[in-house]
C-alpha cells in the first residue's frame, strides 16, 4: 500500500555514534567504599576479557559520579551523556536506540547498496533494484506526471483537474476503490479495509473495518480553517493541483470544499488516547448485519472490489468492526456528500499518496507544507537515506535475511532465549506474590505466562534459500520505473495480506517476524507472544560475552516491561490465545486501579524543568506502570540467576558491586537528549514518560534499590511512600 510507505518518506534513522570520557567513580572514596561492600566481597575477581573492557568503558563514559545515586540517579548514571551529547541537525534526541539504530542502518545499507550478482538469490536482488529503481532521479525526473495522469484519467478523472467536464454521473466510488486498487494505489481514504486478528477466535483472521488515517493529523483539522495547519495543509492542496493541471479558482473553490468533508471524518473519529478499551470500540458482524446498520455502505460490492483477484466473499462473512460510533456517522456523512467532494478526496489522497515517488518539483512542494507545520525550515532528506528507507519499508524481509546472514552472531540468539526464559519464569512467580489479583484472575494469569510464545533474533527461514524463493516468487521489481516497482510493490503485499484470509492461521508465521533488523522489543497482544529481534541484541542492549548483571538490566528490563504491558490494563482485555475477552474479575479491576492510582499521582507531581510543563500521571500510566514491573521483574531474576551460578567478575575500573552495576547499566539503557520543543511535545502529548523521570520513578519505588546504594529514608531515591502494582 503506497500510502503507508510515502507516510514513512521523511522517517530515517536518526544520529551518529558518539564517544566521551569521564572521570573514576565517586569523588568520596568513603562512599565508592561503602558501596563495593554493600553485596559484593573484596576479593572478587576482575574481568580482562574484551567485552568487559568494552563494557566498563560503555558505562564510564557516560556516567557522571559527582552526582549522588540517592540524590538524582539519572544524572548519576546518565551526567556525562546529557553533558556531551548533541543532537544532529535534522533530528530532535539522541539515545541509546537511537545510536544503535545508527549502527544497524550503516550495516543495512551496505546491503542494499551492494553490486548485484546475478547468482544470488531472486529475494536479495530484488531489494537491490528497488533501491536502485529509488535512486534513478534521472529516470523519474523524465517520466515527470506522464504516468500519474494516465492513471488517474484511467480511473475516472480528477474533478478539480477535469474541471466543468467531470460527469458525476459516472462516479462510483467502489469502481474507484477497485481501479485504484488495480494501479497499486490504497482503497483506505474513507476508512481501513484489511485483514487482521478475529475477536472471538484466534484459530481465525477476519476482515476488519476501521477508521482510517487523515491527510493532517485530527487535532488540528477538528479546529477548522482558522487553524494555521489546515490553512497550510489547504494552501499545499490547492498547489499541488495546479501542478497536475487544475484551474487555481476551480481548485479554491473545490478543495475547501474537500476540506471541510475532511474536517467532517476527523470530527467523527476519535482520539487514539480514547482508544484504550477494546471491547468498547470492536466487535463482529456478518456483512448482512453491516448493510443492515449501514446502509448507505455498499459493503459486499466494496470488500469484492478490494480483495479482488485475491478473494470473493458473501454476506455471511464475519467482519471486525473496530469504531462502530465511526462507521454509525460516517452511514450518515457519505450519503450527505456530493459526488464531486467525494470523488475530489479520493483523488486528492492518492495524489498525496504518489508524491514520494515523483519529480523533484512535486516533492518540494510537499517539504515546503512539512516545513510550515513543523515550524523549522526542514531539509531534503538525502536521496541514498531516503531510498534505504523505503526500500526497508517494501522489501524488508529480504533485507533482514540478508542481514542475519551477514551479521548476526547465531550464538547470540541461544543466549538471548536462555536470558528471556529465565525472565518469564521470574515473571510466572511475581504473578503469585501481587495482592490486587483475586484467586480466579491469578489463575487465569498464569495460564496466560505459561501460554505465552517468543520470537527471538530471527527466524531459521532466513537461512533457508527455498522458503525466500517462495515467498517473492510473484513479485517483479526493475530498476529502470520507480513508480511501477512500487505498484508492483503494493499490489504484492497487499494480494499477500488478503491471502491470508483464506488460509489456517499460523502463529509461527515465518514472515510474521520478519524485522530482524530492528532496535526494538515487542509483545504482540494478539498473538501472545514476545518479539526480541537480533537488531537490538548489540551495544549496551545485550552481548553474550557481557556479564549477565549487564544483559538482565537492560535487554532483561525491557523484556520484562513488554510482558508486564500484556497482563496490565490492556493484556486484562485478550486472552491466552489472543481472544477479545476480559478476563479480570471486577474485584480485581478495583484493586489494581486503586494501586494505578498511586502511579499515577506520584509521576503527575514530577515537573520537567527544562520545558516548565508537570507530567500527566494519567496519560502515561500504563508505560510506567509497566516499567516499574519491569525493572522489579528483571532484577530479581538476575538475583536468582546469581544463586545458581558462580558469581561474576567485576568489571575494569568500575568499583561498584554487581547490583549496583545492574541499576546503572539500566538506567544508561534510557539515557537520552532531547531538543526542547521535542521534549515539550512528548510531555504534552506522549504516553510515554521521559528518561529522567521513568528511571527516577521506577528506582525511588525499589527498596532492592536503595538498600543496593545505601539511600536514607526521605531522599530523593528513596521515599518514604512508595508505589507499586507489579
Amino acid at each position: 500500500m503506497r500510502i503507508l510507505i510515502s507516510l514513512l518518506l521523511f522517517c530515517i534513522f536518526l544520529n551518529s555514534q558518539i564517544f566521551f570520557a569521564i572521570q573514576s567513580p565517586f569523588s568520596t572514596p568513603k562512599v565508592s567504599a561503602l558501596l563495593e561492600t554493600n553485596l559484593q566481597p573484596t576479593s572478587i575477581k576482575i574481568c580482562t576479557t574484551s567485552a568487559c573492557k568494552e563494557a566498563a568503558s560503555l558505562i564510564l563514559k557516560d556516567m557522571d559520579p559527582k552526582v549522588s545515586p540517592c540524590d538524582d540517579f539519572y544524572k548519576f548514571a546518565c551526567g556525562s551523556f546529557l553533558k556531551t551529547t548533541v543532537v544532529p541537525e535534522g533530528a530532535t534526541y539522541v539515545d541509546k536506540f537511537s545510536l544503535a539504530s545508527k549502527k544497524l542502518e550503516q550495516e543495512l545499507r551496505s546491503i542494499v547498496e551492494e553490486e548485484i550478482n546475478p547468482k544470488e538469490l531472486k529475494a536479495f536482488r530484488l531489494a537491490k533494484n528497488y533501491y536502485k529503481a529509488c535512486m534513478n532521479t534521472a529516470g523519474i525526473e523524465k517520466q515527470g506526471l506522464r504516468t500519474v495522469l494516465y492513471e488517474l484519467k484511467a480511473v475516472g478523472g480528477w474533478p478539480v483537474v477535469e474541471g466543468k467536464s467531470w460527469k458525476e454521473a459516472s462516479f462510483d466510488w467502489i469502481q474507484t476503490a477497485y481501479k485504484f486498487r488495480k494501479f497499486g494505489y490504497s482503497t483506505d481514504y474513507f476508512f481501513t479495509v484489511g485483514i487482521g486478528g478475529n475477536l472471538k477466535d484466534n484459530t481465525k483472521l477476519a476482515i476488519y473495518v476501521d477508521e482510517t488515517s487523515l491527510g493532517l493529523a485530527r487535532q488540528y483539522l477538528i479546529q477548522g480553517f482558522n487553524n494555521l495547519f489546515v490553512k497550510a495543509y489547504y494552501k499545499y492542496s490547492v498547489d499541488v493541483a495546479v501542478l497536475y493541471g487544475a484551474n487555481r479558482a476551480i481548485a479554491e473553490k473545490d478543495l475547501k470544499d474537500t476540506l471541510e468533508f475532511e474536517m467532517k471524518l476527523a470530527n467523527i473519529s476519535l482520539p487514539n488516547r480514547e482508544r484504550r478499551d477494546l471491547s468498547e470500540f470492536s466487535t463482529q458482524w456478518t456483512v448482512q448485519e453491516l448493510s443492515r446498520k449501514y446502509p448507505n455502505i455498499p459493503w459486499i460490492k466494496l470488500f469484492n472490489a478490494v480483495l479482488a483477484p485475491i478473494l470473493e466473499i458473501d454476506n455471511s462473512e464475519l467482519i471486525r468492526v473496530d469504531m462502530p460510533p465511526f462507521f454509525q456517522e460516517f452511514n450518515k456523512l457519505i450519503n450527505a456528500t456530493p459526488k464531486r467532494v467525494l470523488a475530489n478526496y479520493f483523488f486528492q489522497r492518492a495524489v498525496d499518496e504518489n508524491t514520494v515517488y515523483l519529480t523533484n518539483e512535486i516533492r518540494s512542494r510537499k517539504l515546503k507544507f512539512f516545513s510550515e507545520i513543523s515550524g523549522t525550515v526542514t531539509q531534503m532528506t538525502p536521496r541514498a537515506a531516503e531510498c534505504f528507507g523505503m526500500t526497508m519499508k517494501s522489501l524488508g524481509l529480504s533485507v533482514n535475511a540478508q542481514y542475519v546472514r551477514k551479521f548476526v552472531n547465531k550464538a547470540s540468539k541461544q543466549s538471548a532465549v536462555k536470558l528471556l526464559t529465565n525472565i518469564l519464569q521470574q515473571f510466572k512467580k511475581s504473578l503469585t506474590d501481587v495482592d490486587w489479583m483475586v484467586p480466579k484472575t491469578q489463575k487465569i494469569a498464569l495460564e496466560k505466562a505459561k501460554a505465552l510464545k517468543s520470537y527471538i533474533a530471527y527466524p531459521e527461514e532466513f537461512l533457508d534459500d527455498k522458503k525466500l524463493y517462495e515467498f517473492y516468487r510473484e513479485l517483479e521489481i526493475t530498476p529502470d520505473d520507480y513508480l511501477t516497482a512500487a505498484a508492483n510493490m503494493s499490489n504484492f503485499l497487499q494480494d499477500y495480506s488478503f491471502s491470508q484470509l483464506i488460509k489456517p492461521v499460523e502463529n509461527s508465521d515465518w514472515s510474521s517476524y520478519s524485522d530482524a533488523a530492528i532496535v526494538n522489543v515487542a509483545y504482540n497482544t494478539e498473538e501472545n507472544s514476545m518479539e526480541v529481534p537480533a537488531g537490538i541484541l548489540q551495544d549496551n542492549f545485550f552481548n553474550k560475552g557481557y556479564p549477565q548483571y549487564l544483559n538482565y538490566a537492560a535487554i532483561g528490563s525491557i523484556i520484562a516491561h513488554q510482558i508486564t504491558n500484556g497482563f496490565g490494563l490492556v493484556g486484562s482485555q485478550i486472552d491466552k490465545e489472543g481472544n477479545y475477552i476480559d478476563w479480570w474479575s471486577e474485584e480485581t479491576k478495583t484493586k489494581y486501579l486503586a494501586k494505578a492510582d498511586c502511579i499515577i499521582q506520584q509521576y503527575s507531581n514530577y515537573t520537567v524543568r527544562e520545558v516548565g510543563l508537570e507530567l500527566n500521571g494519567y496519560n502515561t500510566q500504563l508505560e510506567n506502570i509497566a516499567y516499574n514491573g519491569g525493572v522489579k521483574v528483571s532484577y530479581l531474576a538476575y538475583q536468582e540467576w546469581a544463586k545458581k551460578n558462580s558469581p561474576e567478575d567485576k568489571l575494569p575500573g568500575l568499583n561498584y558491586s554487581r547490583s549496583q552495576l545492574f541499576w546503572i547499566n539500566a538506567a544508561q539503557t534510557w539515557c537520552t537528549v532531547h531538543k526542547p520543543e521535542e521534549l515539550k511535545y512528548i510531555v504534552t502529548n506522549d504516553n510515554q514518560t521521559p528518561a529522567e523521570f521513568r528511571i527516577r520513578g521506577a528506582f525511588s519505588n525499589r527498596p532492592e534499590f536503595s538498600k543496593d546504594f545505601n539511600c536514607p529514608v526521605g531522599s530523593t531515591m528513596n521515599p518514604a511512600k512508595k508505589c507499586e502494582v507489579w
